[in-house]
């Protein structure tokens, strides 16, 4: 089912964190419909949808009308924006309420370069004023919740998170997510945890920390002793879909979930249907390579398997070949790789 217009199944995004705060950090080309779905059913708590364009939905773009679809499995969904001027992302607002979003995420960690040239993403971090009005506008525009993804600051002269936080405290927004890097820093060294601590300490409007979370007993103690009230895992994701599930069992002080296949192999199977259902055949096998690749990661032969299945051009053989893959490592365990970089990118 794609988004709807109704409002009788809206589930607060808040209340929703109070019982998972684990929260599937969106990124761009990865946390699409399928996935998303695929994620939900691995106790993700609140999803949101990859970066969508304020202005692209103004002009009613069809690559980005179908960025916003989701299901309703997916609840509590949040619909990403970007953009640069007050009016049009109010009004993208207003489209991704219309669409029956639970919430709208308001997009200030982006550091790619196309989007902050036009003052986007992170470049909003050197103009609160213009924040402010952006802020303000969306919250007045809605009657669902508004949330924002910021980072620490511009660079390191300029971390002025705290100030976003004041600001988005006293216009309405319902929580602030922050990315422990400036935006200078981009994807380069560690996300700087103490800085989220003080700032949770420091400031009035529910918070939720991201940077550098891959593995569940990652997550828990970040949540912990930083006090968040959230956090945001991504790339762990990428290399344990499990992350998300065994985090909560954690931090629930329960057994993990019985229910759940505990072997790649199982889970790679699921991710197919997700994907086949959402996907076109091309799409389908980008994502197939991808997401076996990214699983793969940590296992004994994972380098050489990379290099075997991007080769492949039928998608059934894609399948089959990771499908052999994983059959073959479960009785290992998965290496630390947080070193390596193509598991960097994606997200604000």
């Amino acid at each position: 089912m794609s988004a709807t217009s109704t409002n009788l199944n809206r589930i607060n995004p808040l209340d929703a964190l109070k019982k998972n705060p684990f929260v599937l950090a969106p990124m761009a080309g990865i946390t699409d419909h399928a996935f998303r779905s695929f994620m939900r059913k691995l106790d993700a708590s609140v999803v949101v949808t990859e970066l969508v364009s304020a202005t692209g939905i103004e002009y009613k773009s069809e690559r980005t009308m179908q960025l916003m679809s989701y299901d309703e499995s997916q609840r509590p969904i949040g619909i990403q924006l970007f953009g640069e001027d007050a009016e049009t992302i109010a009004k993208g607002a207003q489209v991704a309420e219309s669409l029956g979003a639970d919430f709208v995420d308001l997009n200030f960690g982006c550091p790619v370069p196309k989007v902050v040239k036009k003052g986007a993403g992170s470049a909003m971090m050197k103009d609160l004023v213009t924040m402010e009005k952006v802020l303000s506008s969306c919250v007045k525009a809605v009657k669902i919740p508004v949330t924002i993804k910021i980072r620490t600051g511009w660079d390191q002269t300029q971390r002025n998170a705290l100030d976003v936080c004041n600001l988005a405290h006293d216009t309405g927004i319902t929580w602030v997510a922050i990315h422990g890097r400036t935006r200078a820093q981009g994807y380069s060294g560690l996300a700087d945890w103490d800085f989220i601590a003080d700032l949770k300490a420091k400031t009035k409007v529910p918070l939720l920390g991201n940077g550098d979370i891959l593995t569940p007993q990652s997550a828990v103690k970040r949540l912990k002793e930083t006090g968040c009230d959230g956090v945001l895992i991504g790339r762990g994701a990428l290399k344990n879909p499990l992350i998300f599930a065994d985090a909560l069992s954690l931090w629930k002080n329960e057994p993990v979930r019985s229910d759940l296949k505990r072997n790649y192999h199982g889970i790679f199977q699921d991710l197919h249907v997700a994907l086949q259902t959402h996907c076109s055949e091309h799409i389908l096998g980008i994502q197939l390579k991808k997401f076996a690749s990214w699983f793969s990661t940590g296992y004994p032969g994972a380098a050489q398997f990379r290099k075997d299945i991007f080769q492949l051009k039928n998608n059934d053989e894609v399948l089959s070949c990771a499908l052999d893959f994983f059959r073959s490592i479960s009785d290992f365990d998965q290496e630390d790789t947080s070193h390596e970089e193509f598991l960097m990118g994606g997200h604000g």
